[in-house]
């Protein structure tokens, strides 16, 4: 337990912070430059003899791995966010991580700093605010503020930083400086009454405040003090020295005991003539005010003086007491006195020092009479708290206390140990929870009608290890007895103790028989199970101010000393006081002389908006204000962006001005973005993006609870996730531009751009790739896109379309995005086919789905004809000759048959062929389909039983020739995963197999023979497998993966001998899709799995080992390094089904020679013609020389071998036709 105990800050939801934003802020402030960024040498893969070559996945932004740091990890959505700045390549990067927000962050100096709501920055504990040094990448807490910070000016001219918001800093509240030399400096106020959003400097030099408070103040005293009851009766009680009489023994004895009568029960006792202790041990902290002692007369008996040491601290208290024998006022230490006067009901002792702690001891040093003890005690408080576990709370038997706090807890609630928090807790682990499932209702015991603020109190996540389970909870409080119940949500994935503040300070009722105020605490829904929800107390601060203000004040800094009469000639202080009560302002920018002003206020002439002129203190109404209230503000160029919940102008003259706004200064018009979006913005924040050129252009990001950007013009409503992004110079969402433009997703607090050094660094949590693709995209060096327009099937809250582990026929129902493609090119046809399960919009705009043709001569798209389910799966493409021959999960109606399985489309007459019969039984889905080398022949392979009524299972043979299914061989049956051909005659099938009654994951077969064989020692692979690859270029070397039994992922290469395991083996949750062997353009180390001029490419969902997940990775014989990385819609990974070409001439040189294998054939080619030339030149020689030396040849006659014939019986010659091997059954 922490002791003592102190306000953490809120983790407050990111959609209740206010930002502004001004882009020239940080461009004269030098600082130095350590990040450090570390580029990743990649693999040069050789695909100069692969011809074109994409990626086939589904995704919506794809990249490249070419610098630590980079990931393809969703932006994170329980509250914590990072400091991050941008990559070479335009990505971003977490230079360190928070465990909430970061509202606000500023140079000063050499270092930035870091305000928010956190209680983490880097690891290291650091509640609210924190240094740090870009140079250095060290983090210093700004030790004693406690609370949550929303804004931060730094005045470096002026040697201090402005920080507001709600927290307690050196007697300051909500406001406060901290200076160069190191250290809180109070302004000459005593902060503000409610919290500081944000701050500005005007043109003048001053300081211009703007929040949700309504003067200068502090909290205050109730004017009852003392007037909380700590509850004794919870605590550990134990004495040293106590009495062995009975009845007078037990420590507990005057705990409740206020009558002052003393006898067995009621008194507690020490042993004769002995000094004793009397000690209490709690479960939660506390701060006491005062102590109220009844001294025992039993006997004669009784303390004389005693002193009180607070614990765990050791410290001995210092108090003040009224002497009832003078009536005169005393202080004591260590010898307090007691009076031995029985008509003395008790004495009260005041702390002189409020400290906290968490047990005490009572040490009785000098008696009356034979010896010591006590009669009664009761300990009082001046903070107002209502814990959630009751036996905190007032105890019943307080004196005075008509109702005591107290809470009501409902649900599967289990007490925690306070660990480093403050106090014991309660915490329910709960399945799918809504705001049923559990709360607490806390009941605070308010004695005085007043203006409070309150704060809820969260203990940290570390302590008890449920970072990764904590979530948000619902809180809704009625605080007076004819007021409706407000209702806020709050974060509790703080790492460390942190307390949320409802806002600004609200009135609160008294406790009455009629009425009692209380904050409800409940679990907000979410479709997670084991989610774990913690409530700990609450707490009401009585608060007090000199009023005259609302929401604006103006500060000049020149002043040492505060006067009140000022408010009503400063232009910002009398704005405000024309607003309506309880006004808050939360934005303020500066540009020039003009001080823009946004938030929620109305007067009679603005509205939510409006802007001061510093050169003659005069108000510009900026076009009469917009109807909503306003949350932040941004200037841009000529432009100030408005952002906030309205819709228009306050006349209704605008429209399109949903929730975000740009008003040009210049013509004093606002102007809608676009159409705006569906619902409020939270934050603009500025940034820098390469858009059009190399040069980065400013511009903004919108952050809040949106979820579309509206149609407008010829632009569609695009589907967002909260986040967007407005481009200026197109005057259009990111989201709707073409181009090689990155993908980028998240929500954003803050950023300080123009740095001296040229960087940038923003707050938030981002997930960013360098290419925003649908699904697909070309690979020739670097990547880039397909003229295509596909959306994913993939349902977002299922995360990696493929991340199921399991083989491709049993997965295919949850596959979206493009899962295969081919090439075709002859004569002038030039075509890329993507196919899988996606829908897309045609050049014609018409609407298709699952396969997509492009035209390469002029990037026309355009689907299949009809026939085809929508709701059909492509897994599998071949091109021979001119046809298309596409496999899957696929079923329809073409020219009135029905198909399954398998198609056939003819890409020179853009028509279906005539279909073969279905493939039908076990799931009817083709997974794999390969032409056999420099045949006609195109074998299919997947779960199915029957080609039309011909059984053929597992494999089946479609002859172009005769437009037939054959069965290739038997023995063989199962489902079938994935095919090669490692020779022009040797097929090799892979998946979950039956060879010859005997369960197989990897078969050959023979079409010279016709027969099946099981592949050499198979029967060392773990599992089923999912992929297979030829490991070198004659096919005697093979690489595969699979599902093992245990469920875990395998990846084993079998080497022409034996089965080698890939090490280090990838993590839980890895899906791989696919193996290619890719030759190199420069060599690596050699090792035993991979030759030094090759990488092994595995695509799929990688969880790599101290990396996370990758959609390709690359494997050298020793490392797995990341290869490309992506990102979908719904914020979760992409995947890569993937990597097709066009060429399948994987096995070439780092120079485009050919590989050793091939050049040895070649070499024995060569030496085998040569030897044929010189046997053919012997025997023209040899021919020469008989002819000239006059050889005759001998005459010969053919009757022997006709009569021969014509002695054969015909019925023997036509039997000798059935003698031969079986035929091949076909239908």
């Amino acid at each position: 337990m922490r002791i003592p105990f102190r306000r953490r800050p809120a983790m407050r939801n990111y959609i209740q912070s206010s930002t502004s934003c001004l882009l020239t802020l940080t461009s004269f402030v030098s600082i130095s430059r350590a990040i450090t960024v570390t580029s990743v040498s990649s693999p040069e893969l050789d695909l100069s003899q692969l011809g074109r070559v994409g990626i086939a996945g589904d995704f919506t932004g794809i990249s490249m791995y070419e610098f630590e740091g980079q990931t393809e990890a969703p932006f994170i959505t329980n509250g914590s966010e990072s400091l991050m700045t941008r990559l070479p390549n335009g990505m971003f990067l977490s230079v360190l991580d928070t465990d909430a927000s970061i509202q606000s962050m500023c140079v000063f100096g050499d270092a930035v700093i870091l305000g928010g709501n956190f209680t983490s920055l880097g690891g290291q504990k650091s509640p609210g605010i924190a240094s740090f040094d870009v140079g250095t990448s060290k983090i210093t807490s700004l030790v004693g503020l406690t609370g949550q910070v929303n804004s931060l000016l730094c005045d470096n001219d002026a040697g201090m930083v402005y920080v507001g918001g709600s927290f307690t800093a050196a007697n300051s509240h909500n406001a406060i400086t901290w200076t160069s030399g190191g250290n809180w400096a109070s302004l000459p106020f005593a902060g503000f009454n409610g919290p500081v959003e944000t701050i500005a400097k005007a043109s003048t030099g001053h300081i211009i405040f703007g929040g949700g408070f309504s003067g200068l103040g502090n909290t205050s005293t109730p004017s009852e003090p003392d007037g909380q009851v700590i509850n004794l009766s919870a605590a550990t009680i134990e004495a040293d020295q106590g009495t062995s009489t009975s009845g007078f023994s037990d420590p507990k004895n005057i705990i409740c005991q206020t009558s002052g009568v003393d006898g067995s029960g009621t008194t507690w006792l020490l042993e004769d003539n002995t000094a004793g202790t009397w000690r209490a041990s709690f479960r939660f902290g506390f701060e006491p005010t005062k102590l109220r002692l009844w001294n025992t007369h039993q006997d004669g008996r009784g303390t004389k003086t005693w002193r009180f040491t607070a614990l765990p601290i050791n410290g001995i208290m210092n108090f003040t007491y009224t002497d009832p024998a003078t009536n005169q006022n005393r202080s004591c230490t260590s010898e307090c006195p007691l009076s031995d006067n029985t008509t003395v009901e008790f004495q009260d002792f005041h702390f002189v020092n409020k400290v906290g702690m968490n047990a005490f001891r009572i040490d009785v040093s000098a008696w009356y009479g034979n010896g010591g003890g006590l009669n009664g005690i009761e300990l009082f408080e001046d903070d107002v708290f209502a814990y959630a576990i009751n036996d905190f709370n007032e105890p019943s038997c307080a004196t005075n206390v008509s109702f005591p706090s107290t809470a009501t807890a409902t649900g599967p609630w289990a007490t925690t140990s306070s660990g480093k928090s403050s106090s014991d807790y309660l915490t329910a682990q709960l399945d799918n929870p809504t705001s049923e499932s559990a709360s607490v209702v806390f009941f605070p015991d308010i004695k005085e009608s007043g203006n409070y603020t309150i704060t809820i109190y969260t203990p940290g996540c570390i302590q008890d290890g449920t970072c990764s389970s904590r979530g948000q909870v619902n809180v809704t409080y009625t605080l007076t007895a004819d007021g409706q119940p407000g209702f806020t949500q709050f974060y509790q994935t703080n790492n460390f103790d942190k307390y949320d503040s409802l806002g600004m300070a609200e009135f609160v009722d008294a406790s009455s028989d009629s009425f009692r105020p209380s904050v409800t605490l409940t679990p907000m829904a979410s479709p997670l199970s084991n989610v774990t929800v913690v409530a700990q107390r609450v707490q009401f601060v009585l608060t007090t101010s000199t009023g005259g203000l609302n929401g604006l004040y103006e500060y000049d800094p020149a002043k040492t000393t505060i006067d009140t009469a000022d408010f009503k000639t400063s232009a910002f202080d009398k704005l405000a006081s024309s607003f309506s009560a309880k006004s808050a302002v939360r934005s303020l920018v500066t540009s020039g002389d003009i001080t823009y002003i946004g938030g929620n206020f109305s007067s009679s002439s603005v509205k939510n908006i409006v802007a001061i002129d510093s050169r003659d203190n005069s108000t510009v109404a900026l076009d009469g204000g917009l109807n909503g209230s306003i949350n932040s503000l941004c200037v841009l160029k000529d432009k100030l962006y408005a952002a906030g919940n309205f819709n228009s102008t306050q006349d209704g003259s605008a429209s399109g001005l949903n929730y975000i706004a740009a008003y040009d200064k210049s013509s004093n018009v606002w102007s809608p973005l676009g159409a705006g979006v569906d619902a409020p913005v939270e934050s603009i924040v500025p940034m820098a993006l390469n858009i059009s050129s190399d040069t980065p252009e400013d511009v903004i990001t919108l952050t809040g609870g949106f979820r579309t950007l509206l149609a407008f013009g010829s632009n569609d409503a695009v589907a967002v996730d909260g986040f967007a992004v407005w481009v200026t110079s197109q005057n259009n969402w990111l989201q709707n531009l073409d181009g090689n433009l990155p993908s980028i997703d998240g929500l954003l607090t803050t950023a300080l751009l123009n740095l001296s050094d040229g960087s940038s660094l923003y707050a938030g949590s981002i997930s960013a790739q360098t290419l925003k693709a649908d699904s697909a995209a070309t690979l020739s060096g670097s990547i880039g896109t397909f003229p295509i327009d596909i959306t994913s099937t993939s349902n977002a809250t299922n995360g990696a379309s493929i991340a199921k582990r399991a083989s491709l026929a049993n997965r295919h129902s949850t596959l979206s995005g493009v899962v295969t493609g081919a090439f075709y090119e002859s004569g002038d046809h030039n075509l890329t086919i993507l196919a899988g399960h996606f829908t897309a919009s045609t050049t014609n705009g018409s609407s298709i789905s699952n396969v997509i043709l492009i035209d390469g001569n002029d990037e026309t798209t355009t689907g299949l004809p009809a026939g085809i389910s929508d709701e059909s799966v492509f897994l599998a493409l071949a091109v021979q000759g001119n046809n298309l021959f596409a496999g899957g999960d696929i079923n329809g109606t073409i020219s009135d048959l029905d198909v399954r399985g398998f198609v056939s489309y003819n890409l020179v007459d853009r028509k279906f062929n005539t279909q073969p019969p279905s493939l039908t039984g076990a799931k009817g889905v083709v997974s794999s389909i390969n032409v056999r080398p420099n045949t006609g022949d195109v074998y299919v392979g997947g779960s199915f039983a029957y080609a039309g009524s011909l059984e053929c299972p597992g494999v089946c043979t479609f002859s172009t020739s005769n437009a037939q299914w054959n069965r290739p061989g038997f023995g063989l049956e199962g489902d079938v995963n994935g095919m090669i051909w490692s020779s022009d005659t040797t097929l090799v099938v892979g998946g979950n197999l039956t060879l010859n009654n005997s369960n197989a994951f990897l078969a050959s077969y023979d079409a010279s023979k016709s027969t099946w064989s099981g592949f050499p020692s198979a029967s060392s692979l773990p599992g089923p497998v999912d992929a297979l690859t030829a490991a070198n270029s004659d096919g005697t070397q093979v690489w595969a993966s699979g599902t093992a039994t245990n469920g875990s992922v395998y990846l084993m290469k079998y080497d022409g001998v034996s089965w080698k395991s890939l090490e280090p083996t990838f993590d839980e949750g890895t899906t791989i899709s696919s193996l290619q062997v890719f030759s190199l353009s420069s060599s690596h180390d050699s090792s035993d799995l991979v030759d030094a001029n090759q990488v092994l490419m595995i695509t799929g969902s990688l969880a790599i080992p101290g990396f996370g997940t990758a959609s390709s990775a690359t494997f050298n014989g020793t490392v797995i390094q990341p290869y490309a990385l992506t990102g979908n819609a719904g914020n979760t990974v992409g995947s890569i089904a993937k990597i097709f070409v066009q060429k399948q001439n994987f096995f070439t040189s780092s120079d485009g020679h050919l590989a050793l294998g091939f050049v040895v054939l070649i070499a024995l080619a060569v030496s085998l013609g040569l030897m044929l030339l010189i046997v053919v030149a012997g025997l023209a020689l040899d021919r020469y020389r008989k002819k000239r030396e006059g050889y005759v040849p001998a005459p010969t006659s053919m009757y022997d071998r006709g009569s021969g014939m014509q002695r054969i019986p015909p019925h023997e010659l036509l039997d000798s036709l059935t003698k031969g091997r079986p035929g091949v059954p076909h239908v």
